[in-house]
């Protein structure tokens, strides 16, 4: 392999960092590694790399990721990388080449593989999880998790994660479930990181950049701020107006520039803000160029839906320098956002902290506007990792010699606050994991009841509980595969001694696990003990409906699966089906609208389904069991408006952005196809019928990717 690597290293063009050359050096070993370093640093060369080895090999090779987006544009770098045919990818929208020698997707599809015996894993050497550090995230986080654990054992893992505190422990974990494992920690920033404090001055149009740190420690001057009364009670000192703000950046040369703002509708309002009242920052040839990504980008899209999404006004604003980018934009124009942004056309993106999530968009600054965010529910401050996540965009590598990271004054926080956030170390990565109905099933499928409870004493949460448990079960695994290889025909006394040290150890290991097993197992007891009630387990193995289980990866799986055994999706077109499903996949946003329900036949159904969640949650609350969120109907009347085939304009307004109303149309398709595969089930055939004419027009230009 060391022609690989030179050759590696060469087609690269500069040399290698030393962290980088050390994490070669753990896969030139064979060994498993977890790289953990801050964002921009070029943690992407090692999974690169790890390509090109197992590429060298014959081997195959996973690539995945947290999200379709970055699931999307991997594949796309991979392809113009290593060539159309040698790259797949498998996200719930698109399957495209599954059985390329590198495949890329979302962590889920390789869970689900794994569940199913998928024959696509035959030949698999090597999976890269990207942006591991995902793993702590309360919704999805315990998919990473499952993948570790259940990954047959000679497949080698490139953990890539942003910097954490407990490093060394997930390595650790890492080792013990995974086998031979090297962490290597990079903590410096490849590009340098100016802070400041941005103060708006009701004497002038200028906005104070203060700088943060003098000598490592908090600057005095900051400080003063917050004895100054802000500009709503006529002080001179307060808020830094956008436009002003934007233009000290432009006067400073600190453009290109991300504005964080957390707010769809303040993004919004700021694009307009800064274009009426900056003009324009990009050149004529700039905004040729613009124009061209533009129209590349939303070639799929007809005039009605270009009309519907303000095509006009935010293309005149794209031309000009000035772009939003949130979760309620359609992604053709989101993408579109991002190229021009990244091959520095764009000058100013304001963005929600969803571009944060790992899409390479580097800035040479980056604007926090306040260090709290709505979650739809209740106002959170930023954590150190938020904080050091949005700021690691700032510095363009091998571009800008600094990157600036700028956070607005603001009278909710004070400077100390400001600076103590700034100067606050990673945070520990904790587990999220917890067994769900589905989880549960499919360790019934395919373990016996000790194995399983085995495989959740291996999780991080596990190991983060008592670490000792981990090790004991790696040690009992060891322990029972020597006490296996002896022959038991074998009568000789030296043989029926050695034959009893290892029972007694191996006796010994199961009673301090027993004593220590901690609460995963007894949750999963739990959970058992819900779907024995429910008619899902028997003993230890799953009845018909138990199975169907199996095979259903969503949130409230057993609810879904309870609406099936129960016949209240049977009788239904597919326009109604989607309508009934889509109760299953949508979550509202901020306020709570009472829905309009369809017509004809809907409510009792929903009725019916409300019931089985209450008869459901009442066992889990006696049970001590996360109780299963409720369905929602809010989306129903446009899901069943939309297969049924109306126009983008009927279905979307000031409530439900074209962004929103496309990624729950996808949402609902995923779990629709889910049900379109089925073994043998007469619903099968209904439900793959509505997935395919959900996916028309703005949806399916939303899903596509270059080939």
């Amino acid at each position: 392999m060391t022609r690989v690597r030179d050759e590696f290293v060469a087609a690269r063009g500069f040399p290698l960092d030393p962290f980088q050359s050390r994490a070669l050096d753990v896969l030139d070993a064979g060994r498993s590694v977890l790289v953990a370093a801050p964002t921009g640093s070029g943690k992407t060369v090692i999974a690169e790399y790890a390509l090109e080895r197992s590429l060298a090999a014959g081997e195959k090779v996973f690539y995945t990721t947290p999200i379709k987006a970055l699931s999307n544009q991997k594949y796309r770098d991979l392809v113009d990388a290593l060539g159309v045919d040698r790259v797949g990818l498998l996200t719930g929208d698109n399957a495209i080449r599954g059985d390329a020698p590198v495949v890329v997707m979302t962590t889920e599809v390789l869970r689900n593989m794994i569940f199913a015996r998928s024959p696509t894993l035959h030949g698999l050497g090597c999976v890269v999880l990207d942006e591991v550090h995902y793993l702590q995230d309360p919704e999805r986080g315990a998919v990473w998790e499952e993948v570790i654990i259940h990954l047959p054992p000679a497949v080698r893992l490139v953990c890539l994660s942003a910097t954490v505190a407990n490093a060394d422990e997930l390595g650790d974990w890492l080792e013990t479930v995974r086998g031979e494992t090297d962490v290597v920690f990079e903590s410096s920033r490849p590009v340098e990181l100016e802070q400041y404090y941005a103060v708006g001055d009701r004497r002038s149009d200028a906005v104070r950049l203060v700088p943060m740190f003098r000598r490592n420690r908090p600057n005095p001057e900051g400080a003063d701020f917050d004895s100054r009364r802000p500009h709503r009670r006529g002080g001179r000192f307060g808020l830094p107006r956008r436009a002003e703000l934007v233009e000290t950046l432009h006067r400073e040369e600190m453009l290109p520039a991300i504005v964080f703002i957390f707010s769809r509708d303040g993004c919004e309002a700021a694009v307009d803000q800064v274009r009426s009242r900056v003009g324009r920052l990009t050149s004529t040839d700039e905004r040729v160029k613009i124009r061209s990504i533009a129209e590349d980008h939303t070639t799929a899209l007809g005039d009605d839906d270009l009309r519907v999404l303000g095509y006009g006004s935010w293309l005149d604003a794209l031309e000009a320098g000035f772009a939003a980018h949130h979760a309620g934009i359609v992604p053709p124009m989101k993408e579109a956002v991002e190229a021009a942004f990244t091959a520095g056309l764009v000058k100013v993106v304001f963005a929600t902290e969803t571009l944060a999530l790992g899409i390479n968009m580097p800035a040479r600054s980056v604007v926090i506007e306040r260090l709290t965010k709505f979650t739809g529910e209740r106002h959170e401050s930023l954590t150190p990792g938020e904080y050091t996540q949005l700021t690691g965009r700032a510095g363009r590598r091998g571009i800008d010699d600094h990157g600036f990271a700028v956070v607005c004054w603001s009278p909710w926080t004070r400077f100390d606050e400001v600076t103590e956030l700034a100067a606050s170390p990673p945070a520990p990565l904790t587990s999220s994991f917890r067994p769900t109905y589905n989880t549960a099933a499919n360790l019934v499928r395919r373990y016996d009841p000790e194995h399983a409870h085995r495989l959740l004493n291996l999780s991080f949460a596990q190991f983060h509980a008592d670490r000792d448990v981990v090790s004991w079960e790696r040690e009992l695994a060891r322990q029972r595969a020597r006490l296996d290889g002896l022959s038991a025909t074998r009568t000789d006394d030296a043989r029926a001694t050695k034959r009893a040290k290892l029972e007694t150890t191996v006796a010994r290991l199961e009673r301090r696990i027993r004593r220590r097993r901690d609460s995963l197992a007894r949750q999963l007891d739990r959970v058992l003990d819900v779907m024995t009630a429910w008619g899902y387990v028997e003993g230890w193995g799953l009845t018909d409906v138990g199975e169907l289980l199996a095979h259903l990866s969503v949130e409230g799986d057993l609810l879904v699966a309870e609406t099936i055994r129960t016949g209240l999706l049977d009788g239904l077109d597919a326009a109604e089906l989607g309508a009934v499903v889509s109760c299953f996949t949508y979550r509202r946003r901020g306020r709570e609208v009472p829905p309009t329900l369809p017509a004809d036949g809907f409510a009792p159904r929903y009725e019916s389904i409300h019931e089985l969640w209450r008869d459901l949650t009442a066992i889990e609350r006696d049970a001590e069991l996360p109780e299963t969120r409720a369905p929602e109907p809010g989306l129903a009347v446009a899901i069943r408006a939309w297969i049924s085939g109306a126009p983008l304009a009927e279905l979307v307004d000031e409530d439900l952005a074209p962004g929103d109303f496309v990624r729950h149309v996808k949402q609902c398709v995923d779990l629709l196809r889910q049900l379109g595969e089925l073994p043998l089930h007469p619903l099968a055939d209904v439900a793959r019928e509505a997935a395919r004419r959900s996916v028309r027009d703005l949806v399916e230009a939303s899903t596509l990717v270059g080939r």
